[in-house]
């Protein structure tokens, strides 16, 4: 299982991060809101313990912002922060629990198990797939990339669905004529580049790094 451990404090970090290595989870950290989005964005987590007052973004914009953008890890607010007002923002912006410091690491333990048992049962109900950044839900049919949700028609979801369930390889046109379109591939037509590139329009476009790649001669890959 892999923790995402969002604090500004590193003696924080340190004790919290070396109770759930030593009961076996995978942590990342990060001391800074802008940073977190960041590793949410281009990582699947199974849990992430999130402190409210952040530098970059404060952590109940950065909650907000993941929820918006579809992104439905479970979360577990960590913070000084204890009035029932303070609470209540947590549970708006998206938490699914809401813990007061100081530090009681064996009750940290328990709700990230807890936490992580939910999210194995939601996976096994919905499918998410996730490549740098760009999310695609199977379930809601929402696709987005940075936080930014993209409106795709249902044929280039499937397309972009099936570079996501291949991506780093390189799919011939034959490939995807026969898997997206469940038809024999004429080499007279151009259909395929055609939908190539309103894909691109819609997932490259706009973004400093592009994921959609030719590779001349062989055909198209996710990277």
């Amino acid at each position: 299982m892999k923790i995402l451990l969002v604090d500004d404090d590193p003696s924080t970090v340190r004790l919290i991060r070396q109770e759930l290595e030593d009961n076996g989870y995978e942590v990342n950290y990060a001391y800074d809101g802008l940073i977190a989005k960041q590793l949410v964005l281009r990582n699947t987590y199974d849990g992430i313990i999130l402190d409210i007052i952040l530098p970059g973004l404060n952590g109940l914009v950065l909650l907000k912002e993941l929820r918006e953008a579809g992104i439905q890890t479970h979360v577990l607010i960590l913070s000084a922060l204890g009035s029932a007002d303070d609470k209540i923002a947590g549970f708006d912006a998206g938490a699914d629990q809401y813990m007061v410091k100081p530090l009681h690491l064996p009750e940290i333990l328990a709700r990230i198990r807890a936490l992580t048992r939910r999210a194995s049962e939601v996976l096994m109900t919905a499918q998410i797939l996730r490549f740098d950044g760009l999310t695609l839900n199977m379930d809601t049919k929402q696709v987005n990339r940075d936080c930014k949700i993209l409106d795709l028609t249902a044929m280039e979801f499937k397309l972009l669905e099936y570079f996501l369930r291949n991506q780093g390889r390189v799919l011939s046109k034959v490939q995807i004529a026969e898997k997206v379109w469940d038809v024999n591939f004429d080499k007279g037509t151009n259909y395929v580049e055609v939908y190539i590139n309103y894909l691109r329009k819609k997932v490259d476009k706009g973004f400093d790094r592009k994921l959609i790649h030719t590779v001349f001669g062989m055909g198209y890959v996710l990277r």
